[in-house]
């Protein structure tokens, strides 16, 4: 039995798209169809049916898959006991929002860099719902978002989350202590609308009774900083990053007697039996930032709202 067969029905049926299969094994879609009908001819069964332009599992097709997950599995086994005992080059498509990024990211890379000379890093820097789609889809091996990725051989772990802060000017907001009417009287800076920060700022002035000021939804923690620095407001944004970025730049924590929910960060990645995400560089990254939960989910909740 050719294993790149089995490889290509287990990625059509994981991914439950011929072409997004297809990309994740770079051949073109007659290629990957080619190779489905042959292994279907070889075991005698029709293992994949189109329905209402959706691919579906048979029952032949739902019962060959657990077979071919642990061909693939054993594969990768021989390959790491037989293989040659010199380092291989890892290479990583890492996704990552803005707000790990700016706060331990770079010292997680130089820190690989350090114990994984040949690491070669692609780094997406985007929202959370790019980058849960992006795991979903197969384009990321590993994904740092505020949402865990859900669904079929799928993997999340939640870290530490992220203590928030309002974030204001050096020398324009120097008052010791502020209150939630304080702030108020400020135009207010957060991550895009719907995120859990920006749902999170609106429901605290709700609690507390304040009146809403003008919020402004910034994608950006670099445009949020500089709109900070030009006197546009005051911003939230991870307590970590503001101590990174204010070694160079005029900013500081603004004191508040109602703090801020915490942002969650999830840990994603699709298990891949064939060449999968080593089980050492997910240990690495918690390591590195601290777990929170210690649970390995196969399926998260349901994808909630956006988050920076």
């Amino acid at each position: 039995m050719n294993l790149r067969f089995v490889e290509a029905f287990y990625w059509v049926a994981t991914l439950k798209s011929m072409s997004r299969a297809a990309d994740k094994l770079c051949i073109t879609q007659s290629a990957m169809s080619s190779r489905i009908a042959a292994l279907e001819e070889e075991l005698g069964a029709l293992l994949l049916e189109r329905r209402d332009r959706t691919l579906r599992l048979t029952v032949a097709g739902a019962r060959f898959l657990d077979y071919a997950e642990r061909l693939l599995a054993l594969q990768r086994e021989i390959k790491a006991e037989m293989g040659p005992a010199r380092a291989r080059a890892l290479s990583l498509r890492l996704g990552a929002i803005e707000s790990v990024l700016h706060s331990w990211l770079i010292d997680w890379v130089q820190h690989m860099r350090a114990t994984q000379p040949g690491l070669e890093l692609e780094l997406t820097v985007e929202t959370t719902p790019v980058l849960v789609e992006q795991v979903r889809r197969g384009t990321l091996d590993l994904a740092l978002a505020a949402l865990p990725a859900a669904g079929d051989g799928l993997r999340s772990r939640a870290l530490a989350p992220m203590e928030m802060v309002f974030v204001g000017h050096r020398e324009r907001h120097r008052r010791r202590r502020w209150t939630l009417a304080d702030l108020a009287q400020h135009e207010l800076l957060t991550f895009q609308r719907g995120s859990q920060p920006h749902v999170a700022l609106l429901d605290l002035f709700r609690r507390a009774g304040v009146a809403p000021p003008r919020v402004h939804t910034i994608s950006s923690i670099s445009a949020m900083v500089q709109l900070v620095e030009g006197g546009v407001g005051i911003a939230t944004l991870p307590r970590a990053a503001v101590q990174r970025l204010a070694e160079r730049l005029p900013l500081r924590p603004l004191a508040c007697d109602a703090p801020l929910t915490p942002l969650p960060v999830h840990l994603s990645w699709r298990h891949d039996p064939a060449e999968g995400v080593p089980a050492s560089l997910v240990d690495a990254v918690l390591a590195f930032a601290g777990a929170g939960v210690n649970k390995v989910a196969r399926r998260g909740p349901p994808p909630g709202p956006g988050a920076a």
